[in-house]
């Protein structure tokens, strides 16, 4: 009766503004004024609530629910929102408003005639559907169908914070009917998900929250219209939208009613967080994935009742990693075959980022799945050979993580046999990556049995290509190999060489050498031996029986040639221990009717090695035991003359060797005293080579022949060995005329103690007058080199010599050399 009595008092003052609104030709400031009135009334004075209930119920909401619907004036529209939303929040039953007010804010609101143009008002209309759904609850069942229709027009609203109040109203109307709200749930997942990837990231997260509330109470099927659209938002490059997402993907699948059916779908979405930049978003979804694990594991106790008393932990497992409970390794084994077709497909994908994340996740699963994967490794491999290749580094580690996990938990019977038989179908990089990731993962005694094998697969693909990208591939694997298995790599020591080897002499894997020797050093060491000469010296005969099975029909193509030049150098003095083998490959390689680029590259291996003989062919001076096979059978044969520039090439290999072999006293005189007659003729013709650096080594040679063995020359040898060499005194080349110089003062030497010296007047004549003329030379130290050779043949025939100075020497342009001759015979005579 107080409150009968309070409202008829306020009834009675608000009589007259009332009935001034109701005129049908109320001008705007009269309508102001009367709303003012109203409002001092109703809103400033303390009334109770059932008296604002009674004031609102009989006469304010119908004059005020029409001014809200019909006002021309912004103003008045928006002083009867205020009124409405006082007294719906004061009013003792705000439900005995629904019948008037929601046709009223649908007019507002929704097409075609919702045609509030003021942003701020539609905003407040929004408001005050919230303030119902949170005030009437259940009250509002017959009016659902009327409030999902304002929302779908609401929640696509220009203006943003009308999307956002539209989400919240949503939430509300979720929470407020769940009963009913099933039935209509759907009507709003199309506008929700228009406005997911709004361009403000406030809309975005009230959004999500909106999604994840409107099918928690809603209808579960629409996850599946839904879920794309919340993947996407996981890269949402705003930290608080991804966190939104992740927090209505784990309320799904703690509370979701058909959550069983939804597993294999919304678990990759939780476990995408993983791998998010963010501590907070990553620590939140494993906080709720340790819940959903937990609650899983009760609802299937009987189920798990074995697992739970056997579940003993792996005895190897990846170091720093925490193992998953079993409620979840069990949700990803069970659901792993729906995930995975799915997610090796976005591993491929055309986005970067979507490859990036899919890789992430591909990781995490394995990692739950443990000893399940095997049943899918046909799948896992294909793809993980794919992206392998991928060119964003970042696919690629993890890829090469989710791959060591294949070594952890499957047993290497099935992934080694799998990856070697796509190997020998297609030797790919690729293969190699995910066998060396493998290898890295498994432990070193579950290895072992199959260690034979992988060293023969290894060996067999040192032969598959020759690009760089495969060679550093086939690299790594070794070393992973050898990190793995230590000492036990013992037995495949050989195999191993050979891939090291293989590597080592492609052309294109120059850079790698360092890195190559480091392994073989590696290789050395768990094998307890000092440095790699000794895995050499270990295998140095196997290596050449190996490098050298088809040299009989090798090319300047063939790989072989390249491992023999590895083998042969890099083993240092080891070779000298194998000079049977190596020096039988040289002889049938070297034969002239072979390949003629072939035999350039084989003449330009041995010229290196015995440029430092004693450190490598002789180093346990055993090679002149095959001096009378390397002269005959293949230093003879190739300094034929034969036309064409590869030819030429070979004979100044073949020349650099003699000397070689000369110059390190690895051929002794007695040696060269044998060989005299056989070579001669050769040489002297390689004096007349277009290479300076032939004639050069030639006329060096001559002079060393004729040290040795110049005194058991005949006439004709001494005349052929002077005309070539003079002929060498025009050359261009002031090294080679210096030599020739020299040359000549040995000759001179062996004539002198010579049986012939008599017969060969008219020569050394000959001799004295050229031999005068060329101490004109341009350079000085041939002319000295020429005085020398004058002074030595002086002894030969002097008179000869001193009639021929004074004949030349008015024509000379050095007259001081003639005097210093002249002299060096004056001096020589008195001694005598």
């Amino acid at each position: 009766s107080m409150a009968a009595a309070g409202a008829a008092e306020v009834a009675q003052a608000l009589s007259r503004p009332l009935s001034c609104l109701q005129e049908p030709d109320c001008g705007r400031a009269a309508r102001l004024r009367a709303l003012e009135a109203i409002r001092a009334e109703v809103q400033e004075r303390p009334l109770s609530g059932a008296v604002v209930q009674e004031v609102f119920g009989a006469q304010l909401l119908r004059p005020l629910a029409r001014c809200l619907a019909g006002d021309a004036a912004e103003r008045c529209r928006d002083l009867a929102l205020q009124l409405l939303r006082h007294g719906l929040s004061h009013g003792d039953r705000p439900g005995e408003a629904l019948p008037v007010l929601l046709p009223a804010l649908a007019q507002r609101l929704c097409p075609p005639q919702g045609a509030e143009p003021s942003e701020e008002l539609r905003l407040g209309l929004v408001q005050l559907l919230s303030l119902l759904l949170r005030r009437c609850g259940a009250a509002l069942v017959p009016y659902l169908a009327e409030v999902i229709r304002i929302l779908q027009a609401t929640l696509l609203d220009h203006y943003a914070e009308v999307r956002r109040e539209s989400c919240r109203c949503a939430v509300a109307c979720a929470q407020a009917m769940p009963e009913n709200f099933h039935m209509q749930s759907e009507s709003l997942i199309k506008p929700l998900m228009q406005t997911i990837a709004h361009q403000h990231y406030r809309v975005r997260v009230d959004v999500i929250q909106a999604t994840g509330a409107v099918i928690q109470f809603g209808n579960g099927k629409s996850v599946d219209d839904v879920l794309s659209h919340l993947a996407q938002r996981l890269f949402d490059e705003i930290p608080k939208v991804r966190h939104a997402v992740t927090t209505v993907i784990g309320e799904w699948l703690l509370h979701l009613r058909d959550r069983y059916s939804y597993f294999h779908k919304l678990i990759p979405l939780l476990l995408g967080s993983f791998s998010d930049e963010i501590p907070e978003n990553t620590k939140l979804a494993w906080t709720y994935w340790e819940k959903i694990g937990l609650q899983w594991e009760k609802e299937n106790e009987d189920d798990l009742k074995d697992k739970m008393d056997f579940s003993v932990s792996p005895s190897h497992y990846p170091k720093g990693v925490t193992r998953p409970g079993l409620g979840c390794r069990e949700l990803v084994s069970r659901n792993l075959s729906k995930i995975l077709p799915g997610l090796c497909h976005d591993i491929t994908d055309w986005v970067e980022g979507t490859r990036v994340k899919a890789s992430q996740l591909l990781y995490t699963l394995l990692l739950h799945a443990e000893d399940h994967i095997t049943q899918h490794m046909e799948l896992l491999l294909r793809t993980l050979y794919q992206a392998c290749l991928d060119e964003e580094s970042d696919v690629v580690k993890n890829c090469v993580k989710a791959a060591e996990l294949i070594g952890t938990f499957v047993s290497p019977k099935v992934s080694l046999r799998l990856i070697t038989s796509a190997f020998e179908k297609t030797p790919k990089p690729s293969c190699i990556m995910v066998l060396t990731a493998v290898i890295r993962g498994s432990p070193k005694e579950i290895l072992q049995p199959h260690l034979t094998d992988l060293g023969n697969t290894l060996s067999q693909a040192g032969q598959g290509s020759e690009e760089v990208f495969y060679m550093e591939q086939l690299l790594c694997c070794v070393q992973a190999l050898i990190e793995v298995c230590q000492e036990d790599c013992k037995e495949i020591s050989l195999q191993l060489m050979k891939v090291l080897v293989t590597i080592m002499a492609l052309p294109c894997s120059q850079h790698l050498k360092g890195k190559v020797e480091e392994t073989m050093s590696s290789l050395a060491e768990v094998q307890q031996l000092d440095s790699f000469l000794c895995l050499y010296k270990q295998h140095i005969i196997q290596l050449l029986e190996w490098v050298s099975v088809s040299h009989d029909s090798w090319t300047c193509y063939s790989p072989e040639i390249l491992q023999l030049d590895v083998i042969a150098t890099h083993s240092g003095p080891v070779i000298g221990e194998a000079l049977n083998n190596f020096i039988l490959i040289l002889k049938t390689c070297l034969q002239p009717n072979k390949d003629p680029q072939m035999r350039l590259k084989l003449f330009t291996v041995l010229s290196q090695l015995l440029q430092k003989g004693s450190e490598t062919v002789n180093s346990q001076g055993l090679f002149p035991n095959y001096l009378e096979t390397v002269i005959k059978d293949i230093l003879a044969p190739n300094l034929q003359w034969h036309a064409g520039r590869t030819a030429a090439a070979i004979r100044t290999t073949a020349v650099s060797c003699l000397w070689a072999l000369i110059h390190c006293e690895i051929l002794a005189p007695e040696e060269i005293l044998k060989v005299k007659d056989r070579l001669m003729p050769q040489i002297i013709a390689a004096m007349d080579e277009d290479s300076k650096l032939t004639r050069l080594m030639a006329c060096r040679i001559v002079g060393v022949l004729l040290k040795v063995c110049g005194r058991q020359f005949d006439e004709d040898n001494f005349t052929k060995t002077y005309t070539e060499v003079l002929k060498r005194l025009d050359d261009a080349s002031c090294d080679v005329r210096l030599a020739a110089a020299r040359t000549l003062a040995h000759w001179f030497v062996s004539l002198k103690d010579s049986d012939v010296r008599a017969a060969m007047e008219a020569q050394v004549e000959f001799l004295y007058q050229e031999l005068l003329i060329h101490l004109d030379d341009p350079d000085e130290h041939t002319q000295k080199a020429v005085l020398d050779a004058l002074k030595e043949g002086s002894v030969i025939y002097p008179e000869l010599l001193v009639r021929e100075i004074e004949g030349a020497v008015h024509k000379h342009r050095t007259p001081a050399y003639c005097d210093q001759l002249l002299r060096h015979i004056q001096s020589a005579r008195e001694s005598a």
